[in-house]
C-alpha cells in the first residue's frame, strides 16, 4: 500500500513550476501583444496597412519594426509558454523550450561575433547611420528617433555635423529649402531658461566657422559618443545582458522540468 503511494506522489506534476511558468509567460504574452498593437497602430496611422509595398520605399530604418518583431516573438513565446503550462501541453513547452533555446543561441553568437570582428560591426553601423540621415525627413518615426539619439547622447551626424549634408534638405549646394546648410533642431545646445524649443535653431549653423559652431550646437559624431556612452556604463549594459541570459536559461529549465513531471505521469496511465 506504501509503495503504491509512493509511485503515485512521485508522478505528480509541480503546481509551483507548472503556475510560475504561466505567471511568467503571461506578462510577456500581454507584454507582446501590447508591443505589437502598437506596431500596428503605428503603420495604420502611416498608411502602410492598407499599402504593404510601401515598407520597402523607406531608404532607412522604420522604427516600427522593432515593435513588431519583438512584439511578435515576444507574443508567440508567451502563448506557447503560458498555455503549454496551463494546459500541460508538452508540444508547446517542447516548442517553446526549442524556440528560446534558439534565441538565446542567437545571441550567443551575436556577442561573440560582435567582439571578434568589431571593427566590421563599426563599419556597419556608420553605413547604417548615415543611410538614416539620408532617410531623416521619410518618416517621422525615423525622424523622432534620430532627434531622441542626437539630444540623449549629445552629438550630431555620425562623425560630426557635416555628415548632414547628405541629407537634400540640409545639403549646402543648389538646394531650395531652408534648412540649407543647417542641421535639425535636436543638435543644438540646449537653453535651460528655454521652455520651447526653438526648432529653427539650427539653420545655417554649417556656414559658420568651427568656434561659433562649438558655441551653438553639438560637434561630436554620434558613433563616438555611443561608444564612450557603452564604455562608461560598460557594467549595466552587460548586467543587463547577463540578467537577460539567466532568464532565458531559467525559463527553458522550468519549461524542461514540466515536460519531464508530465511525461512522468503519463507514463503512469
Amino acid at each position: 500500500m506504501s509503495r503504491k503511494h509512493h509511485h503515485i506522489k512521485g508522478a505528480e506534476v509541480s503546481c509551483c513550476v507548472k503556475y510560475f511558468l504561466f505567471g511568467f509567460n503571461i506578462i510577456f504574452w500581454l507584454l507582446g501583444a501590447a508591443f505589437l498593437g502598437i506596431g500596428l497602430w503605428a503603420w495604420a496611422e502611416k498608411g502602410v496597412l492598407s499599402n504593404l509595398s510601401s515598407i520597402t520605399d523607406l531608404g532607412g530604418f522604420d522604427p516600427v519594426w522593432l515593435f513588431i518583431v519583438v512584439g511578435g516573438v515576444m507574443f508567440v513565446l508567451g502563448f506557447a509558454g503560458c498555455i503549454g503550462a496551463l494546459r500541460e501541453n508538452t508540444l508547446l513547452l517542447k516548442f517553446f523550450s526549442v524556440f528560446l533555446g534558439l534565441i538565446f543561441f542567437l545571441e550567443l553568437t551575436a556577442g561573440i561575433l560582435a567582439f571578434v570582428f568589431k571593427d566590421w560591426i563599426k563599419d556597419q553601423l556608420n553605413f547604417f547611420i548615415h543611410n538614416n540621415i539620408k532617410a531623416y525627413r521619410d518618416d517621422i518615426d525615423l525622424q523622432n528617433l534620430i532627434d531622441f539619439a542626437q539630444e540623449y547622447w549629445f552629438c550630431c551626424g555620425a562623425h560630426g555635423p557635416d555628415d548632414w549634408n547628405q541629407n537634400i534638405y540640409f545639403n549646402c549646394t543648389e538646394n531650395p529649402s531652408r534648412e540649407r546648410c543647417g542641421v535639425p533642431f535636436s543638435c543644438c545646445l540646449k537653453n535651460p531658461a528655454e521652455d520651447v524649443i526653438n526648432t529653427q535653431c539650427g539653420y545655417d549653423v554649417r556656414l559658420k566657422g568651427d568656434i561659433e559652431r562649438q558655441r551653438e550646437i553639438y560637434t561630436k559624431g554620434c558613433v563616438g559618443q555611443f561608444e564612450k556612452w557603452l564604455q562608461d556604463n560598460l557594467i549595466i549594459v552587460a548586467g543587463i545582458f547577463v540578467a537577460i541570459a539567466l532568464l532565458q536559461i531559467f525559463g527553458i529549465c522550468l519549461a524542461q522540468s514540466l515536460v519531464s513531471d508530465v511525461k512522468a505521469v503519463k507514463a503512469n496511465w
